[in-house]
């Protein structure tokens, strides 16, 4: 199973960096934010993030939601617009 190499990986590396999905290898740009949260760890409105191409979307989603951890999942574009009216 391959799981995310980076569970916060919302942001690129560098400003000028295309967002890559979170599956462990993978290096496809982003096109999905998968949104999450440990209801031990986090309180209810926190939301982690991975991100997803169109290839490992469903994996990560279903990993997450076994667990009762999935929260959202939304297009990179809908999240960043909504990110952006929220400032």
């Amino acid at each position: 199973m391959n799981f995310p190499h980076d569970p916060d990986s919302a942001r690129p590396a560098s400003p000028d960096a295309a967002p890559v999905c979170s599956a462990k290898g993978c290096r496809t740009a982003a096109v999905w934010v998968i949104a999450w949260n440990n209801p031990r760890l986090h309180t209810p409105e926190r939301r982690k993030t991975w991100l997803a191409c169109d290839e490992h979307r469903e994996h990560l989603s279903s990993f997450l939601g076994v667990r009762g951890f999935l929260k959202d999942v939304v297009t990179l574009k809908e999240w960043q617009r909504d990110s952006a009216a929220d400032r």
